[in-house]
């Protein structure tokens, strides 16, 4: 079979096809890593993270925590659960990426919330910003892989 053989609008069909999967990933056995992220972000931000108030009330902005620990739970929430469970529904590549770009700008958010609580005089981070950095350096890693080895 050649190219004379097939009728331009299945030519066009294929064509259409092939693009298609080109934009998409595979995430295989990444899929059970990212959703286990993707679920200790939302834990952390159900747990603890400045003097007793949960993550998610650092989010809605009810308690007073400062510019980084604000800034990270709003990128975690964002990227770490939004984007990867976009991603994971849709198998975009490019949302693969903005996943792992976001999650890496989350980590360093993350990094200095509890940096910025040590030297602040706020006192210890909670357990569940700390967990929750861990599941964003995880999912960094993860989407990045999975970026990478676009199929």
């Amino acid at each position: 079979m050649n190219d004379h053989d097939v009728s331009p609008e299945t030519r066009a069909e294929i064509t259409g096809a092939e693009h298609a999967v080109l934009r998409r990933i595979d995430p295989g056995a990444r899929a059970m890593v990212v959703a286990l992220g993707a679920v200790a972000a939302v834990a952390g931000v159900l747990l603890p993270w400045v003097q007793g108030a949960p993550g998610w009330q650092v989010l809605a902005g009810t308690v007073t925590a400062g510019f980084f620990p604000t800034l990270f739970a709003w990128t975690l929430t964002v990227f770490a659960i939004v984007v990867s469970a976009a991603t994971l529904l849709t198998r975009l590549w490019v949302l693969a990426w903005l996943a792992a770009l976001g999650c890496g700008i989350a980590t360093v958010n993350g990094v200095w919330a509890i940096w910025s609580m040590q030297t602040g005089g706020v006192g210890a981070p909670g357990p569940g910003l700390v967990i929750a950095v861990i599941a964003a350096v995880v999912l960094t890693f993860t989407w990045a892989g999975g970026a990478f080895q676009r199929h």
